[in-house]
């Protein structure tokens, strides 16, 4: 609602309020925490992550919709979290019945490569807002 104060609809989410909001609801919290989203460029190599300075990945996926039991022939965007907890990083998707371990910091990146090339994915690093100021997200070549 902060982020259209005067639209009758919020255009920020879907029009069922089912949630799917955009990438700006996403940013403003992150902003209100000391934090940015800075958006991967698919064209890098996955190997020029600074790991180290990268709290967590926020990626948008396509997703199958269905009601109760049944799947229906439609697929829309949906929103998961990946966060690193004691060497191992976890994908936190809302749709999973628990956290699920990806691993370390190589399967992290087939992780990410495997949602990449599926296309339709779009990935966003989530780290202090210092780390976006300097760049430090990403490795020198």
């Amino acid at each position: 609602k902060r982020l259209a104060p005067d639209a009758r609809l919020n255009p920020h989410r879907s029009l069922l309020g089912t949630g799917n909001y955009d990438v700006n609801v996403i940013m403003a919290a992150l902003q209100g925490l000391g934090l940015a989203a800075v958006w991967w460029d698919k064209r890098r190599s996955l190997e020029q992550l600074a790991l180290g300075e990268i709290l967590g990945f926020i990626l948008n996926v396509p997703s199958n919709v269905s009601l109760g039991f049944v799947a229906l022939p439609v697929r829309r965007q949906h929103w998961l979290a990946v966060r690193q907890h004691r060497g191992t990083y976890y994908n936190l998707d809302s749709k999973l019945p628990a956290p699920v371990p990806i691993g370390g910091e190589e399967e992290l990146r087939a992780f990410l490569r495997d949602f990449l090339a599926q296309g339709l994915c779009e990935v966003f690093l989530v780290v202090p807002r210092a780390v976006e100021e300097s760049g430090a997200w990403l490795s020198p070549e």
